[in-house]
């Protein structure tokens, strides 16, 4: 579209574009049933409101969760139990895994009407990949960027600045949406973007404690992904009809 203010939107990829945090829930879940079923000497309950305090202490993408759980619960690591806990975890896992409602329209869209689409995300490079492949989303944007990408988390700014570089577009020409105001808002404003809140998907308060100054205060909040393509067309000048 020639004149357009915007042409880059860059998307957190959990709890933005896919329900991770439900996906993560019902895995822990699943392993606690499994581990107690392969003789851990804990209630289910208790084993996964203890397992999502070792997440909250070391962050939700730690990968060896389950084995500091066990050493702190049973003072080492039974390899049955853990085994049976990250299978069942994968497993339910893989069956949890969802885009948000209208996440492939609003994508497909932006694809059509010619804007460059990134991902700018603190996972783990391998993790992120395995999450957009599995939701059928590996050929849809044109940059990745990942922790192990950048070497830099939300929220600093420089993965946005990076993501700017590499999709050769200026700031103020580019949005980002996310769910997390202290991560995905404050780097995007640090950065010179346009914010956009998926208000929708903001589920870390329940794993971390927030509190929110002026600089993560978002330019716009939305609590549908549909309503994205709104907050474009404001941005562009595009009157309702047109």
């Amino acid at each position: 579209m020639s004149g357009r203010a915007i042409d880059a939107v860059i998307f957190d990829l959990d709890n933005t574009l896919t329900d991770f945090m439900r996906a993560k829930e019902e895995s822990i879940r699943a392993a606690a049933l499994a581990m107690v079923d392969a003789g851990l000497p804990m209630n289910a309950e208790e084993a996964g409101e203890r397992i999502f305090a070792v997440y909250k202490e070391r962050g939700i993408e730690h990968q060896r969760v389950f084995n500091f759980f066990l050493q702190e619960t049973m003072g080492r690591v039974d390899d049955r139990i853990l085994a049976a806990a990250v299978v069942s975890y994968r497993r339910a896992r893989d069956g949890a895994l969802v885009l948000y409602p209208h996440a492939k329209l609003v994508l497909n869209r932006l694809l059509k009407q010619g804007y460059k689409l990134a991902v700018v995300s603190d996972a783990p490079r391998f993790e992120a990949w395995v999450r957009l492949v599995y939701l059928g989303l590996q050929h849809t944007f044109d940059l990745v960027l990942t922790y192990d990408d950048t070497g830099h988390r939300k929220p600093d700014p420089e993965p946005f600045r990076m993501a700017l570089e590499r999709l050769e577009t200026q700031p103020g020409r580019a949005v980002i949406i996310g769910d997390w105001k202290e991560r995905d808002i404050a780097g995007g404003r640090a950065a010179g973007l346009h914010t956009v809140y998926a208000r929708y998907g903001d589920q870390y308060s329940k794993y971390s404690d927030k509190s929110t100054g002026p600089e993560a205060e978002p330019d716009y909040v939305v609590d549908d992904l549909l309503q994205l393509l709104q907050v474009l067309d404001t941005l562009n000048g595009v009157e309702e009809g047109d």
